[in-house]
C-alpha cells in the first residue's frame, strides 16, 4: 500500500471515529509504529489531525473536506465500481457534465472508449484526463480556481454552465439524508452542482454506501432532483423503498 493511500485511510477513520491508536494502525497495516507516527505528524503539519499520546484526533469536524490528493486515493474500487455501472448507460454521442469530485474522474476514464461525447466539467483533473479525445467537444466552465480541489467554482463558473444543455449530469456528494436530501461539505462546490442539475435532462448520484443517512453543511437537491443513484452496496432499509417513492432508480453491483 503507497504510503498517501495508507494516510488517506487513516483519515477517512479519524474522519468517522474521531480518534485513531498507532498500536491499532500498526497493526492493521503492517507497518511499523514509528511509520504511523510519521503518517500522524504529516496529518497534524496539514491541519488534518492533532496527535495525542499513543494516537490522534481529528481537526476541522466531520464536516471538514479530505485534500483532493487524498480523496483520489480512497475507496477506489468502489468508485471504479460505480464508475463502470453509470458508464454503460452513456452511449456514443451522449451530452456528459462531470462534476470535480474524485468519483466523476472515474466516470471520465470509464467514458474513454465512448466516441463524440459532448463534456462540460469544472475540473481541471478530468479536463488534463481527457485532453487526448480529439472527436469529443469538451468545455470548461472557467471561474475562480478553488485548488484545493482542482475545481472552478463561482458565479462565473454556474453563469457558463447555463449556457449549454446535456443529457445527463454526473456527480458525487457527501451525505444523503431522507429530509435534507444530496449534501455536500462546501456551499461552491454545492451551488455548481445545482447549475449542472439544471442544465441537464436527467442527473445521477454516486453515492457508496456510507453516506446514506448522512447530512453535509450545504443542501444541493432534493431526493426528487436525481434519476438514478449508483451506489457501491445494497443500501439498509428504507432506503431502497424511500428512493422508489421519488421515481429514482438505484444502480447496484451485480451480485
Amino acid at each position: 500500500m503507497l504510503a498517501l493511500e495508507r494516510r488517506a485511510r487513516i483519515l477517512s477513520r479519524l474522519t468517522g471515529s474521531g480518534n485513531v491508536l498507532v498500536a491499532e494502525l500498526s497493526r492493521e497495516y503492517q507497518v511499523t509504529d514509528e511509520t504511523i507516527r510519521r503518517d500522524l505528524e504529516l496529518l497534524e503539519r496539514e491541519g488534518l489531525a492533532r496527535r495525542t499520546y499513543g494516537g490522534a484526533v481529528r481537526l476541522g469536524g466531520a464536516q471538514a473536506e479530505l485534500p483532493y490528493q487524498m480523496r483520489r486515493q480512497t475507496n477506489v474500487e468502489s468508485k471504479r465500481g460505480m464508475a463502470g455501472l453509470i458508464a454503460s448507460r452513456i452511449p456514443d454521442g451522449e451530452s456528459v457534465a462531470l462534476d470535480a469530485s474524485t468519483s466523476a474522474l472515474f466516470v471520465a476514464r470509464a467514458l474513454m472508449a465512448r466516441r463524440h461525447l459532448s463534456l462540460i466539467t469544472n475540473s481541471m483533473e478530468i479536463l488534463t484526463e481527457t485532453a487526448g479525445k480529439t472527436d469529443w467537444t469538451i468545455l470548461a466552465t472557467g471561474g475562480s480556481l478553488k485548488s484545493s480541489a482542482l475545481a472552478f467554482v463561482g458565479p462565473q463558473a454556474e453563469r457558463a454552465i447555463g449556457e449549454f444543455h446535456v443529457s445527463l449530469a454526473v456527480m458525487s456528494c457527501k451525505g444523503l439524508d431522507a429530509q435534507a436530501g444530496f449534501t455536500d461539505t462546501n456551499e461552491q462546490d454545492a451551488a455548481v452542482k445545482r447549475a449542472f442539475m439544471r442544465c441537464a435532462a436527467r442527473t445521477a448520484f454516486l453515492v457508496d454506501a456510507s453516506k446514506f443517512g448522512r447530512r453535509a453543511f450545504a443542501r444541493i437537491a432534493p431526493l426528487s432532483g436525481a434519476a438514478w443513484v449508483v451506489t457501491d452496496a445494497r443500501p439498509p432499509e428504507p432506503w431502497p423503498g424511500v428512493l422508489a417513492e421519488q421515481g429514482i432508480e438505484l444502480i447496484l453491483p451485480e451480485v
